[in-house]
């Protein structure tokens, strides 16, 4: 109130010095009080910002009052001569490859779609990266290793990272402290949202994003990883095999993106040229060449340690990307006449996805044929999507995550040798039949409870607010209308 009696004594002050001054309309009262206003405004501002900060700080100093509660949890009594250097540097490696994957995500997708997203497109993976990390460290990785319910959650025992420290977890890798896991695995969850956002990118609601990630991440990724991963897991229990996340990465984000851009709906106005026209082909070719850097991470860094079956999962992963980028590019060749640097690109992907959950189970040849097929189905199922399905997956995310990652888990059931991998089974052609059903079993069960758990999420969600921007948001392009940040200036 201070604010406006003083302008309204100013304005009383100027009407005393000039007596002949007239007030004619709203517009004259508006010129004398606009400087009020923009001075209250400003003030309010500044206010509201020293608020914010002040429960920013508090909430800080809340969470650091428990950290006496959890002092030491994290470190914990240990024998040194438990942990091995080498495969304790390469799991610490690995993670870093792992993380950088989520930006090289963002600059994948930010190249395909339009001038005017480029800038959310990214920034929405850098955000992922944030939140995950959080929830991970809070309850998220006590909910995929914690001690097992039932075969479907783990429990609540490394709640706060609570006894996660430097001893080795023997159930897990025997060799690397148990903090290194966590962080490894950390990557995983944090990656696996981001590749959703390519099915409703140009048109999610921010705070519906922010929202959204933590719910799934809680939900669907959480569940699967235990049931696949955990120690008590119902598909681990059964004998599933995914040595690097073909199930619990890619076809939970595949199959919950399908769900998403059904949900969320069609981009306004958008043509058919546009849907498939990329505003940088080079952040696509960077993306691509980064994810494929990162993938030795994900994949070798699986076998959690510096031996042979890292070396394995590395060749073939190096193997099946290779193959698949030559597919598409070949395919691309004959149905555009031009070999494609984008199909090329985008077939390495889909190659590295195909091989994720056979890579620490097959060799090098039936890597290549991983590849072979997995590049052909991914291409077909986008071809198909664009052609015939009226669902605007933007950038394709079940076609190349989705059936990519079904396409994998599948022929890992065929290829699978327990030659390579002890821990792990023989396959269809090695003998055992019996591993195809459990992996279709797998399969099947991820991809419904990640299409129906993302179905309730969303609906959930739209209860409380609209999941999509505004059409004239849309239409201005997310970079402007909802960050005030402009991707190129030329």
């Amino acid at each position: 109130m201070q604010f406006v009696d003083h302008g309204v004594s100013t304005f009383r002050a100027k009407l005393i010095e000039e007596p002949s001054l007239k007030i004619r309309d709203e517009a004259d009262i508006t010129i004398f009080f606009f400087p009020m206003i923009a001075q209250i405004a400003k003030k309010s501002r500044n206010m509201s910002i020293l608020w914010l900060g002040l429960i920013m700080i508090l909430i800080g100093s809340i969470v650091g009052y428990f950290a006496k509660s959890f002092a030491g949890a994290s470190a914990g009594s240990f024998n040194p001569v438990s942990i091995n250097s080498g495969d304790t540097s390469w799991v610490l490696i690995s993670s870093a490859l792992v993380m950088i994957m989520t930006p090289a995500v963002g600059f994948f997708y930010g190249g395909m779609v339009r001038s005017k997203n480029v800038v959310s497109t990214i920034k929405q993976t850098i955000v992922i990266l944030s939140i995950v990390s959080i929830q991970w460290v809070l309850f998220g990785y006590s909910l995929v290793f914690g001690t097992d319910t039932h075969g479907l959650i783990g429990g609540f025992n490394f709640l706060g990272l609570r006894g996660v420290g430097f001893a080795p977890n023997a159930d897990y890798a025997a060799t690397i402290p148990h903090s290194a896991f966590m962080i490894f695995q950390a990557m995983f969850a944090i990656i696996t949202p981001a590749l959703i956002i390519g099915a409703f990118a140009e048109r999610i609601k921010f705070g519906t994003l922010i929202l959204f990630t933590i719910l799934w991440t809680t939900f669907i990724y959480d569940p699967v990883a235990h049931w696949v991963w955990g120690i008590g897991g119902w598909l681990r229990g059964m004998g599933a095999l995914d040595f690097a996340g073909g199930t619990v990465v890619h076809i939970t984000a595949g199959f919950s993106a399908l769900a998403a851009a059904i949900l969320i709906g069609k981009r306004t106005g958008l043509s058919k040229s546009e849907g498939i026209s990329a505003n940088n082909v080079p952040f696509v070719l960077l993306g691509t060449a980064l994810l494929w850097f990162g993938w030795f991470g994900f994949n070798a860094g699986s076998a959690l340690a510096a031996n042979q079956l890292a070396v394995n999962a590395f060749v073939v992963t190096n193997i099946a990307a290779a193959a698949a980028a030559l597919t598409w590019m070949f395919m691309s060749w004959h149905e555009h006449k031009k070999p494609s640097a984008m199909a090329t690109a985008i077939g390495g992907v889909c190659g590295l996805v195909a091989i994720t959950p056979a890579s620490g189970f097959v060799g090098p040849i039936a890597s290549i044929a991983i590849g072979i097929i997995g590049g052909v189905v991914t291409y077909l199922a986008v071809y198909l999507r664009g052609k015939h399905i009226p669902v605007d997956d933007t950038l394709d995310v079940w076609a190349a995550h989705g059936m990519g990652g079904v396409t994998g888990a599948i022929l890992t059931g065929v290829f699978a040798e327990k030659v390579i991998n002890s821990a792990g089974a023989n396959g269809a052609l090695f003998g055992n039949i019996g591993l195809v059903p459990i992996q279709l079993l797998a399969v099947g069960a991820t991809a419904l409870y990640s299409f129906v758990g993302t179905v309730i999420l969303l609906k959930a969600i739209g209860y409380l607010s609209s999941l999509r921007v505004s059409v004239k948001e849309e239409e201005e392009g997310l970079d402007m209308a909802v960050h005030g940040e402009i991707g190129y200036r030329l």
